[in-house]
């Protein structure tokens, strides 16, 4: 992705809770911490010197322990809360300096927020609490109780349009609050804490619910969450928060493969890798177990149990069998008759794999390459890291 994907940008910034914010500012430009400032000034920093972009069509996570500033941080987005410093650019427009309609319109049209409470009004149908934000944005009754029977049946709850919220589940009830952020069909959909009240078997349900709708819509979702394996599970990127800092924004196989610092490794010290790595990610290219085929020859097969044979250029052509100590040339086996792994395949499901076939697992890219391969070996040692 470039920077024209990017729908949400974040620059420097700075949010003080308290009546001195600027001498604050001062304190923290001179290095004192947040524990500092507030001892001497009574004055909180919530978020210090923020600055990541959001692309476009991505579940971005912001995560972090109990204090670290993501709820802080999401109220920043839509201007619940002001900033005390900096800039944020929706779409490339500064919606910092916005004045108080502008902003409105902002709310209204561009992002709408789920919180973590349902907040349904009880005396309301369940397609009048869908509705409701269309009502107070003055959208007409037809088109607004069409446009919340659309966002009800794409949260699964068509034909419950007259029930009341007393009627439903936990569950439930959560997803009305999200066909009515839907409603509005919001550019980015703000969702803070939204599954952390539901069972977990449900909170599980309401997972699959979001990842299904970002999948079929391509929406960008910002989603705040203290749970790791929630925000694995959900996110494109993920942003660690610690003390009102980023501390690192990327996929999370990048952060368990490269953490930042050892606030961020502790943090995923206990992660099941093999859910979050991707056979991609641990395949390894090793050019001597390598050879290509030209003219549609079969080249000469090193003196090694296994190679790998691709064309010129780089697409996987099959494995020969090198039949070491039996007397025999070298055995091709075609793509057909292998057990061959797409990039993207989460590690938990090569395991098996690796385990019943006697050669390396070789490893493909979406258009055919060879990206490498990986051998029992190579597997557990990867493991073993994390």
């Amino acid at each position: 992705m470039n920077k024209d994907d990017d729908i949400l940008v974040v620059k420097n910034i700075f949010k003080v809770f308290g009546d001195r914010p600027q001498e604050a500012l001062k304190m923290l430009e001179k290095g004192a911490d947040k524990d500092e400032i507030f001892k001497k000034t009574g004055q909180v920093v919530g978020v210090f010197d923020a600055s990541f972009s959001v692309k476009r069509g991505e579940i971005f996570v912001i995560m972090g322990l109990s204090g670290s500033g993501k709820s802080t941080m999401v109220r920043l987005f839509n201007r619940l809360i002001e900033p005390t410093s900096g800039s944020i650019y929706l779409n490339g427009k500064e919606i910092t300096g916005l004045n108080d309609k502008q902003l409105l319109d902002v709310r209204r049209k561009e992002m709408s927020m789920v919180f973590q409470s349902f907040a349904l009004m009880p005396h309301m149908t369940v397609l009048e609490n869908a509705a409701f934000g269309l009502e107070i944005s003055g959208v007409a009754e037809q088109e607004r109780n069409t446009r919340a029977r659309e966002a009800l049946a794409q949260v699964g709850l068509a034909g419950h349009e007259y029930s009341y919220p007393h009627q439903l589940s936990g569950g439930m009830q959560q997803r009305v609050g999200l066909a009515r952020a839907l409603a509005n069909d919001p550019s980015i959909l703000l969702m803070d804490e939204a599954f952390s009240a539901l069972d977990p078997l449900i909170r599980t349900e309401m997972q699959d619910e979001l990842i299904r709708l970002q999948a079929e819509q391509q929406r960008t979702i910002i989603f705040i969450s203290h749970d790791l394996d929630e925000a694995i599970r959900i996110g494109h990127r993920i942003a660690i928060m610690e003390g009102g800092r980023i501390v690192q924004v990327g996929t999370p196989q990048e952060i368990l493969n490269n953490p930042a610092d050892a606030y961020v490794e502790t943090f995923f010290k206990n992660v099941d890798s093999s859910k979050v790595l991707r056979a991609g990610d641990v395949a390894r290219f090793e050019s001597e177990i390598v050879v290509r085929q030209t003219n549609g020859a079969t080249p000469d097969v090193p003196a090694i149990p296994y190679a790998f044979m691709v064309d010129n250029d780089g697409r996987f052509l099959g494995l020969l069998d090198n039949c070491a100590g039996r007397g025999e040339g070298p055995r091709q086996l075609a793509p057909k008759d292998l057990s061959v792994v797409a990039f993207d395949t989460p590690l938990h499901d090569v395991l098996g794999l690796a385990a019943a076939v006697p050669y390396p697992l070789p490893v493909v890219t979406r258009e055919g390459a060879l990206h490498g391969t990986i051998s029992k070996d190579s597997l557990l040692k990867s493991l073993s890291r994390h």
